[in-house]
C-alpha cells in the first residue's frame, strides 16, 4: 500500500520523505490557502521534491472549465494528478482529460455506486472519505470494503486513495482491505511509529546500558 501525504506546506512533505511516508501527495484548495500563495508555485515546488504523483485540484464546476485548469495543471509536470470532485460535469471532464491522457483524482466520494461511475468515467484515482462518514455516525470503512470489492469484481484499473484519515485505526483498516493508497496528515503519519511498549523497551535499553560497567 502507497502512502501520501496530505498537504501542501513544503517543509512538512519534506520532513515526511526523509522518513519514507511519502509516495505522493494530496493538496486541495484549503491546503494551498493556508501557505498563502499561489496554487500553481506551490503545485510545482511539491513536484521537486517528490517523486510520485500530486494530486492538484480544479475549483470549477462546469466541465469545459474544469478541463481548461486541468490543462494548465498538468503542464506543471509530469506526475501532476488533476483533482476533481465527484459530479455530473466532473464525470465530464474526468472522460475528456482522460483521452488527453492525463491523470485525474475524483474528489468527495461517500458512495460505491460513485466510485463505480469514477471508474467507468476512467479516472486515475478515487478519493473516498472516510473520517466524514463516521462523523455522522456511518462507517466510513465499510465503504472502502464496498468499493475494493466493487473493482475487484470487474477488474477496474482506478484506484482506491482512502481520504480523510483521522487516526492509525483507519490506516490499518485500509491495508487490511487492499486499498491501493492512504492519504495522511503529517500527524497521524507520526502517530503510527509510536506505541508505549517501544517507549517502554527504550526506557528499560537506556536504563540497563547506563548501569553497564565503564
Amino acid at each position: 500500500m502507497q502512502f501520501y501525504i496530505d498537504s501542501a506546506d513544503i517543509e512538512e512533505i519534506r520532513q515526511a520523505n526523509k522518513r519514507g511516508w511519502v509516495d505522493g501527495v494530496t493538496t486541495n484548495p484549503t491546503l494551498v490557502a493556508k501557505t498563502g500563495r499561489k496554487n500553481a508555485d506551490v503545485i510545482k515546488d511539491i513536484c521537486k521534491e517528490v517523486k510520485g504523483l500530486v494530486s492538484a485540484e480544479v475549483i470549477s464546476l462546469q466541465a469545459d472549465e474544469m478541463v481548461r485548469e486541468g490543462l494548465e495543471l498538468a503542464k506543471i509536470a509530469d506526475n501532476v494528478v488533476v483533482k476533481i470532485p465527484m459530479c455530473e460535469e466532473g464525470l465530464v471532464a474526468v472522460r475528456r482529460l482522460a483521452s488527453d491522457g492525463i491523470k485525474t483524482n475524483v474528489t468527495l466520494i461517500f458512495s460505491p455506486l460513485q466510485a463505480l461511475l469514477v471508474a467507468k468515467a476512467g479516472a486515475t484515482l478515487v478519493s473516498p472519505f472516510v473520517g466524514r462518514l463516521d462523523d455522522i455516525a456511518y462507517d466510513g470503512m465499510e465503504l472502502i470494503s464496498q468499493i475494493t470489492q466493487i473493482y475487484e469484481n470487474y477488474e477496474m484499473d482506478t484506484q482506491v486513495l482512502v481520504a480523510s484519515i483521522r487516526h492509525p485505526i483507519h490506516v490499518l483498516q485500509s491495508a487490511l482491505m487492499k486499498a491501493d493508497i492512504v492519504t495522511c496528515p503529517y500527524k497521524v503519519f507520526a502517530q503510527l511509529v509510536n506505541h508505549p511498549l517501544t517507549d517502554k523497551g527504550i526506557a528499560q535499553f537506556l536504563k540497563d546500558a547506563a548501569a553497564m560497567p565503564k
